[in-house]
């Protein structure tokens, strides 16, 4: 009995593709307090993120009711990563945006 040959799925994305890069810095943007990665929960779902082709990847993270954002700079001795605060939603949306647009950093 011969087996079906499954269909080919095409990606919806076209190859290759890059994810959203962060806009340059502006002039008089807001500067995001950045802290040490804190273990405040067992799970942190990434809503978003940057593109991994730049050395500083963002993501934009989900957690016990709040969001934060993660940032990791990937260098020569390694990667570092540190967090900003927690805020809710509808506020670290907010700064998401502010931080993508260059006016936060």
């Amino acid at each position: 009995m011969d087996t079906p040959e499954k269909p080919v799925v095409e990606s919806l994305i076209p190859g290759p593709y890059h994810g959203v890069h962060v806009a340059p810095l502006q002039k008089g943007h807001e500067k995001i307090r950045w802290l040490p990665p804190a273990q405040r929960s067992d799970r942190v779902r990434v809503r978003r993120h940057t593109c991994e082709c730049k050395a500083t990847i963002y993501e934009l993270c989900h957690s016990g009711g709040l969001m934060f954002i993660r940032r990791t700079v990937r260098g020569p001795d390694g990667a570092h990563v540190h967090e900003s605060d927690r805020l809710v939603t509808a506020r670290m949306e907010v700064l998401w945006l502010r931080l993508l647009l260059g006016e936060a950093r």
